[in-house]
């Protein structure tokens, strides 16, 4: 079992193609968060980009920590219902969900990591 995605979750082959698609498209602030959070850099902690995290693909999961992060363009003016009700189930499932302009990772992604780091950490036990 892999303790970095979310387990016992059915996942139609539809949803795993876009996730995957949208891997391949990512965005310029997208794929800058990216380059600072793949590989475990930010303080070992493990993030998968577009996962499939209870029916909702996330832009970047981290499973240890239960934190999902989205990068927020100009689409999303237009899916605040849409947006606060997938928000909604996320957190239902225990989940904290956290949102980051494009602007904010363009401006100071330092202050962005930072900020991811304070809400995972809030989560992950300290280890021995």
């Amino acid at each position: 079992m892999d303790d970095r995605i979310v387990t016992g979750q059915h996942v139609k082959a539809e949803k795993l193609d876009s996730a995957k698609q949208l891997r391949k498209e990512q965005t310029p602030e997208e794929d800058l968060l990216w380059q600072r959070l793949r590989r475990s850099q930010l303080r070992g902690l493990h993030f998968r980009r577009q996962q499939v995290v209870h029916g909702y693909i996330a832009d970047f999961y981290c499973h240890s920590a239960d934190l999902v992060i989205e990068v927020d363009g100009p689409v999303h003016i237009t899916r605040v219902e849409e947006d606060a009700y997938r928000d909604e189930v996320l957190r239902s499932h225990g989940l904290t969900v956290a949102h980051v302009s494009n602007a904010d990772v363009r401006a100071d992604i330092e202050a962005v990591l930072v900020r991811i780091l304070e809400l995972a950490t809030k989560r992950v036990p300290p280890s021995h």
